[in-house]
C-alpha cells in the first residue's frame, strides 16, 4: 500500500509508525504488527501502532526516530508492506525456557537487535530472560563477539590500556582521575564509558557536565593519539550499538543481566583494541556484587572472557559498603574530581582508591611500584594538565578548574535527628534520591555527604545536602529522603535487657556528659569510631 507521510514529533524509543485502523485492517495488520517501510532511498523494518484519528487513510504517521532514519520530508509517500516477525523472537522464547543458545542464534538475536528489528516489548523479554537464566562463559564469549562485528571498530597500532568500575556505587568517579594519571604515564588509554543503568548517573552523563561525550571512531582516534587518552560516550561512536539499544531497555527496569554486563563491557573493550584492561569491582550489600566470594567468581569470570577475546585482565575487588567519597550526582562528583586533581587529598578513600586502579595499569605495561608511582603523578599536578588538555581536545572548558562547575539551583540541608554513630549509608536510598533529584538528565541534581559510615554524629549535625535544578524535583527528592532514610544513626549500645520500655527514657544517656568538641575534626573523615 502506498501512503503519504505524516511526521509525529515523538520519540518512541523504537522505529514506530501509526496506521490508520481501516488501512491496518485492509493490509490484515494489527498492533505490534511489523512493516516493510521503502521508499526509493531507503528500507526500514518499523513497529505498528493503530489508530482512528491520529492519521487518517491513506496516509501513515512516522516517529521521529523513524523519519530521521529515512530521511524523509513532508511530500514523500511511502510504500507498506505486511512483514513476519524476526527468527530472533523463537530465539528469545527459547533463552526464555532456560536453554543454551547456539553461536548462529546468538549472531542473528544480535543482528536483529543491531539494526532494531526487535520491537521494546521483545527486547524487555530478552533483557527478562537473561537475566532469571543467565549464560555460560561460551554464549557470554558468542554474545560479546557479535556485538563487536556489527559495529564500529578502532586499531592503534601501539598497546592500548583501559579502565573499567562495575556499576551500582554511587559516586565511583575514579575514571576521570586514572584516565589522566595513565595518560600523564605516556601510556595509551582511549577511555570509553556508558551512561546510567542502574546508577545515578554513568561516567559519560558526568563527563557531559564539561566537555562533550559523543564522538565518531575516527574522531576518538584522533583525540586519543593527540593527548594519550579520552573520556568519551561509548554509545555515541557506534561501537556494539546493540548494546546501547539495549541499555535503553535495562534503564528503566533497574537492572543488568550478568552475561549482558560482561558482554558489554568486554565488546567496547575489544571495539576499542583495548590489549590490557583493569577492572574495578565493588563489594556490598547494595551494589551489583553482594559479596566476597561473587566478587571472585566475577573476577574469574573476566580473566577467563578477556583470554577467549585476548585481551589481559586484571582484577581488584573494592569496598562498597556505602557511597564512593562525598558526591553523587553529575556536577557534583565532578567538582569532587577536578579538586582532587587540583591538589586535594579529600576525600582520601577515592584518592588511595583512583591511585590504586591507575597503579594496576602502570604496573601491567611494566613499571614498578605503580600506585607510588600514580600518586606521585597525581600530586605533582602533571595529571590535572593532562585531564585539562583532554578536556579541550573534546571541546569542552578551557583551562577548566573546580570552580567553574555550578550545583543546582535549589537545596536542602538533612540534618541528624539524634546522636550516636553512623552505622548505615544506603546505596540504594541516595540513587532514588538523585534520581527523584533529576540525574542524570539535570547535571546540577546530586547529594554531597557530610557523614561516612562509622563517624560520630550529634543530633541537629548536618547529614546530606540535596541539590536540584528545579523547585519540583527537590520536593520530591527530599520527600523521597524522608521516606527512605538513606542514612541511620545509632548508639554503642544496640539494645538492652530488660526491654528499654521497661526502663527509664529520659534517663540521660553518656552522649549528655561527654565533651562534644573532642568528637568534632577540621576533616570530616577523621570522626571515625575506632
Amino acid at each position: 500500500m502506498l501512503l503519504k507521510v505524516k511526521k509525529l514529533d515523538i520519540d518512541s524509543g523504537e522505529f514506530s509508525v501509526i496506521l490508520n485502523e481501516e488501512d491496518a485492517k485492509e493490509m490484515s495488520i494489527a498492533g505490534q504488527d511489523r512493516v516493510r517501510l521503502k521508499t526509493d532511498k531507503s528500507s526500514i523494518i518499523g513497529i505498528v501502532l493503530t489508530s482512528k484519528q491520529s492519521v487518517d487513510r491513506g496516509e501513515i504517521g512516522i516517529f521521529t526516530k523513524t523519519w530521521e532514519k529515512m530521511k524523509l520530508n513532508g511530500d514523500d509517500k511511502i510504500t507498506v508492506t505486511p512483514t513476519t516477525k524476526p527468527e530472533s523472537v523463537e530465539i528469545i522464547k527459547k533463552k526464555m525456557d532456560g536453554l543454551e543458545l547456539t553461536t548462529e542464534e546468538i549472531h542473528t538475536l544480535i543482528r536483529d537487535i543491531s539494526d532494531h528489528a526487535l520491537s521494546n516489548i521483545e527486547l524487555t523479554a530478552y533483557v527478562t530472560a537473561l537475566y532469571i537464566n543467565g549464560m555460560n562463559l561460551r554464549e557470554t564469549a558468542d554474545l560479546t563477539k557479535s556485538m563487536v562485528e556489527f559495529g564500529d571498530s578502532i586499531d592503534f597500532d601501539r598497546p592500548v590500556y583501559d579502565l573499567h568500575s562495575i556499576g551500582g556505587l554511587p559516586g565511583n568517579t575514579i575514571t576521570l582521575i586514572v584516565v589522566p594519571i595513565v595518560a600523564a604515564a605516556g601510556l595509551l588509554i582511549p577511555k570509553t564509558s556508558s551512561r546510567a543503568i542502574s546508577s545515578a548517573c554513568g561516567t559519560a552523563d558526568i563527563v557531559e557536565v564539561f566537555m562533550n561525550a559523543t564522538f565518531t571512531a575516527n574522531e576518538l582516534s584522533a583525540i586519543a593519539e593527540k593527548t594519550n587518552g579520552t573520556m568519551a560516550w561509548g554509545g555515541g561512536i557506534s561501537m556494539a550499538p546493540a548494546d546501547d539499544i539495549i541499555i535503553k531497555v535495562e534503564y528503566p527496569l533497574g537492572i543488568d543481566p550478568h552475561p549482558q554486563m560482561l558482554a558489554s563491557i568486554m565488546s567496547k573493550k575489544k571495539a576499542t583494541g583495548v590489549d590490557f584492561l583493569a577492572i574495578d569491582i565493588p563489594v556490598g550489600p547494595e551494589t551489583k556484587i553482594k559479596t566476597v566470594e561473587e566478587g571472585v567468581k566475577f573476577a574469574n569470570e573476566f580473566v577467563e572472557l578477556g583470554k577467549l577475546l585476548d585481551i589481559k585482565v586484571e582484577c581488584a575487588i573494592s569496598y562498597g559498603d556505602q557511597p564512593m567519597g562525598r558526591a553523587i550526582g553529575p556536577a557534583v562528583e565532578t567538582i569532587e574530581v577536578i579538586k582532587i586533581l587540583e591538589g586535594s587529598d579529600y576525600p582520601r578513600s577515592m584518592v588511595e582508591k583512583s591511585c590504586e586502579m591507575a597503579g594496576m595499569i602502570l604496573e601491567m605495561a611494566g613499571m614498578r611500584e605503580g600506585t607510588k608511582r600514580a600518586y606521585e603523578i597525581l600530586k605533582s599536578g602533571k595529571a590535572f594538565k593532562k585531564f585539562q588538555e583532554i578536556v579541550e581536545a573534546q571541546g569542552g572548558i578551557k583551562d577548566i578548574t573546580s570552580d567553574k562547575i555550578k550545583l543546582g539551583k535549589y537545596k536542602q540541608e538533612i540534618y541528624a535527628s539524634k546522636n550516636g554513630y553512623l552505622k548505615k549509608a544506603s546505596n540504594r536510598a541516595f540513587v532514588k534520591i538523585v534520581r527523584a533529584a533529576g540525574s542524570p538528565r539535570d547535571h546540577g541534581a546530586g547529594v554531597i555527604l557530610n557523614k561516612k559510615l562509622g563517624q560520630a554524629v550529634l543530633k541537629g549535625e548536618l547529614l546530606y545536602t540535596i541539590y536540584a535544578d528545579s523547585e519540583h524535583k527537590l520536593k520530591h527528592a527530599v520527600e523521597l529522603s524522608r521516606k527512605l532514610k538513606p542514612m541511620r544513626t545509632e548508639g554503642i549500645i544496640l539494645d538492652r535487657v530488660p526491654s528499654y520500655s521497661m526502663l527509664d527514657r529520659d534517663k540521660p544517656s553518656a552522649w549528655d556528659y561527654m565533651d562534644k568538641d573532642l568528637l568534632k575534626s577540621d576533616d570530616p573523615e577523621n570522626n571515625k569510631n575506632d
